[in-house]
């Protein structure tokens, strides 16, 4: 009886976490896209959108391994594969930062206004 309970019901949280993190990559991706910082990766400058569709195809060839929108970061929008230099992002006014950190930060960011809701 506790099985035909528990499973149904672990498979649809697990449902949720699999929108939850679809809907947290979207958020991610539209941010880089929008934002007027620029995106530094191996050397040269891109704006938002040409991050954005570099940032979305290592998202496309490493999806199996992507769980959360953490693993998300680390592997598509934290460093380069060839030479392994970290992307950086240069904001007016503000310091450069690792891409990483400034992507984690909105998702920290993006989670807390979904709370407040």
């Amino acid at each position: 009886m506790i099985k035909l309970i528990f499973t149904p019901l672990l498979l649809l949280v697990s449902l949720f976490a699999v929108a939850d993190n679809t809907q947290e990559i979207a958020h991610l991706l539209d941010f880089v896209e929008k934002t007027e910082c620029i995106y530094q990766r191996n050397g040269s400058d891109h704006n938002g959108k040409k991050a954005r569709t570099h940032i979305q195809k290592k998202y496309d060839y490493y999806r199996d391994k992507i769980k959360t929108a953490e693993d998300f970061i680390a592997y598509s929008a934290t460093k380069s594969t060839m030479s392994g230099k970290k992307y950086t992002i240069s904001c007016v006014g503000k310091k450069i930062q690792f891409s990483g950190d400034w992507l984690n930060a909105e998702l920290k960011r993006y989670r807390a206004q979904l709370v407040e809701k």
